[in-house]
C-alpha cells in the first residue's frame, strides 16, 4: 500500500511539473458539450434494462410531453436551494445544459433517471467511506448517462469514464476478458479515489470536477496563464474547450435530476433487481451457461455483471465477484456444480471459448442513414490519414472493413460511411492526390519527401523490430500494430521524453514478442 500510494504521488508530482506530460494526454476525455451529452443518452437507450422497459411500452417515455421553462430567476432559487457544499451558480451557459436534459433530450433523460435509484446508493455509499461530498454522484451522470458500458471517442470507459493508463493506476483490471472500468462497484472506488487526490492538489471542488476531465496539467496550464488565478470562472477561457462545458453540464445535471418533476419528466421504470447479491466464483464459469441452467435471462446477468467482457468469469486465476439478483443466489450456490458442467466443451475450452463482439470496448458508429463510399487504397496512404480525410473515427474505419490494427494494401477497396449532405463533397476524395487530400485537412507535403507506402516497413532483426514511422502515426497508433508491448516501453525504448514528437521517417525500436 506504501508503495502503491508513493506511485501516486509521483504521478501528480510529474503532472504538477510538466503539464505537457504523457500522463495528462492520457486522461484527457475529449468531447463536445451538447453532442457528447447526446451521445451518452443515445447509447443508454441502447441497453438491456431500457430497451426491456421501452418494448413494454413502444415507442413512449413516461411524463407529460410538454416542455417547461422557466425564467432566469426560477433556476437561479432551485439551485440555490440544493444542499450541496460544491458551488453551483448559475448563468446563460448553465441554462443551455439544463435544456438539453429538460427538453431537448427529455425523454432520453427519462431512462437516467429510471437508473439513479440502483447506482446512487452504491455511489452514496463509496463516496462516504472515502470522506467525499455525496453530490459528485451527479459526475457520473455527465460521464456515462449512469451507463457501465459506455464508451467514448477517445476509448474512455465505464460509469466513470477511465482510459485505461489511468484505471490501470487506480487498481482496475482491464484484459481482454475482464475490464473492472465497466464494474460500477470497482471503478467507483477508483473514481473516488482520483477525486480525492486531486481534491489534495487544488482544495478546490470545482477545480477538482475540471481535473476529472482534462487532467491536473491542463488545469495547472490555465491557472499558470491566469495570473495564478485559482477559481474556475476566472481561469474559464484557459481551459480546453471540452472542460469549459463540463461544469456547467454537472450544474445542469444536478439541477435536472433534483427538479424533473418540475419539468413533467418522469423517471422511466426499469425492472432492474434493486436486491442483489455478490458471490466470490473460485473456478471459471460462463455468463451462459448460468442463464441456460437457471433460466435467467442472458442480458440481464450481462447487465449486472457488465465487467466480464466475453462472459467468461475466469476466477481460476483469481478469486471474481458475480452479481445474481438476491433470490437466485441460493439455486446458484446448489446448482454451482451443474452450471460448471453444462457444455463445459463449449464455453471453457480455451481452444472453442466463445467470444462476444457485442462486449467490445469499442461501439462502432452507426452507419443508419448514412451513405456508403469506396475508396480505394493508394501509394502514401495510412488509416490515420483516410479517417482525417473522411472525418470518421480510425476504429470506425477498422469495424466497417475487418481490418486488423492498421493493415492496409494499395488497390484495397475501403468502405467508408459519411453524412448524405456531405456525400458529394467526399466521393471526390477517392480521385484527388495525395497532396490535394492533405490540403483539405490543413496539412501541406513536404516538397523533398516522398509518400510512404501503405504498408509501412518493418524490419526484423534479433530482438527487436524496427519499425518506420508514416505520415499521420501517433506513438498510440504503432504501439497497438504490436503484441505484448505498452507506450512507455517503446518511449524508453527509444528515448523518447515527448511522444507527440516523432517524426516521419524516424526508426523506433519495438521489443519482439517473447
Amino acid at each position: 500500500m506504501r508503495f502503491t500510494s508513493l506511485l501516486i504521488t509521483i504521478f501528480f508530482i510529474v503532472l504538477n511539473a510538466n503539464a505537457s506530460s504523457i500522463s495528462d494526454t492520457i486522461i484527457i476525455k475529449s468531447d463536445n458539450d451538447a453532442d457528447r451529452i447526446t451521445r451518452e443518452l443515445d447509447s443508454l437507450v441502447s441497453t438491456w434494462y431500457v430497451k426491456i422497459a421501452l418494448n413494454s411500452v413502444p415507442g413512449e417515455f413516461p411524463g407529460d410531453t410538454t416542455s417547461m421553462q422557466y425564467s432566469d430567476s426560477v433556476y437561479f432559487n432551485r439551485l440555490s436551494k440544493i444542499n450541496s457544499i460544491i458551488s453551483l451558480p448559475y448563468n446563460s451557459i448553465i441554462r443551455s445544459h439544463i435544456e438539453v436534459y429538460t427538453i431537448k433530450q427529455r425523454e432520453k433523460f427519462s431512462a437516467v433517471l429510471g437508473l439513479k435509484d440502483y447506482y446512487f446508493p452504491m455511489i452514496e455509499d463509496v463516496f462516504d467511506s472515502y470522506g467525499l461530498p455525496a453530490e459528485l454522484k451527479y459526475m457520473a451522470v455527465i460521464e456515462s448517462a449512469l451507463n457501465p458500458n459506455a464508451v467514448s471517442r477517445m476509448g474512455a470507459t465505464g460509469l466513470w469514464q477511465f482510459m485505461y493508463s489511468t484505471g490501470r493506476m487506480y487498481g482496475l483490471t482491464i484484459n481482454s476478458v475482464v475490464d473492472e472500468r465497466r464494474d460500477p462497484l470497482k471503478s467507483t472506488h477508483a473514481a473516488a479515489k482520483f477525486l480525492k487526490d486531486l481534491y489534495n492538489i487544488y482544495n478546490d471542488w470545482t477545480l477538482v470536477i475540471a481535473a476529472y476531465n482534462c487532467g491536473p496539467g491542463n488545469v495547472n496550464k490555465a491557472i499558470k496563464r491566469s495570473g495564478n488565478k485559482k477559481d474556475y470562472w476566472e481561469i474559464y477561457y484557459r481551459l480546453p474547450r471540452e472542460t469549459r462545458g463540463y461544469l456547467p453540464q454537472y450544474v445542469a445535471a444536478t439541477y435536472a435530476v433534483n427538479y424533473y418533476k418540475e419539468h413533467n419528466i418522469m423517471p422511466l421504470p426499469l425492472n432492474i433487481p434493486v436486491a442483489t447479491d455478490t458471490i466470490m466464483v473460485n473456478k471459471d464459469i460462463h455468463l451462459t451457461q448460468i442463464s441456460e441452467v437457471m433460466r435467467i435471462p442472458l442480458g440481464e446477468l450481462r447487465a449486472l455483471n457488465p465487467q466480464y467482457r466475453t462472459g467468461l468469469i475466469p476466477g481460476s486465476s483469481k478469486p471474481m465477484a458475480l452479481t445474481l439478483p438476491m433470490n437466485h443466489l441460493g439455486d446458484f450456490i446448489d446448482l454451482n456444480d451443474t452450471i460448471r458442467g453444462y457444455k463445459s466443451d463449449v464455453y471453457l475450452n480455451k481452444a472453442t471459448r466463445i467470444a462476444d463482439p457485442s462486449r467490445s470496448s469499442y461501439l462502432p458508429a452507426d452507419i443508419k442513414g448514412k451513405t456508403k463510399l469506396i475508396y480505394t487504397v493508394q501509394d502514401g496512404d495510412n488509416l490515420g490519414y483516410i479517417s482525417e480525410w473522411y472525418k470518421v473515427g480510425l476504429s470506425d474505419i477498422r469495424s466497417w472493413n475487418n481490418v486488423y490494427r492498421n493493415t492496409i494494401r494499395v488497390g484495397q477497396k475501403l468502405v467508408i460511411y459519411v453524412d448524405p449532405s456531405k456525400s458529394e463533397y467526399f466521393s471526390k476524395i477517392n480521385s484527388m492526390s495525395f497532396a490535394d487530400k492533405q490540403k483539405i485537412t490543413g496539412k501541406t507535403v513536404p516538397s523533398n519527401s516522398q509518400p510512404v507506402v501503405a504498408n509501412a516497413p518493418v524490419e526484423s532483426e534479433g530482438e527487436f523490430i524496427t519499425y518506420t514511422v508514416c505520415y499521420g502515426d501517433t506513438i498510440w497508433d504503432i504501439v497497438k500494430m504490436f503484441d505484448n508491448v505498452t507506450t512507455s516501453q517503446v518511449l524508453t525504448l527509444n528515448n523518447i521524453s515527448d511522444p507527440e514528437k516523432i517524426q516521419v521517417g524516424q526508426k523506433l525500436k519495438i521489443k519482439k514478442k517473447s
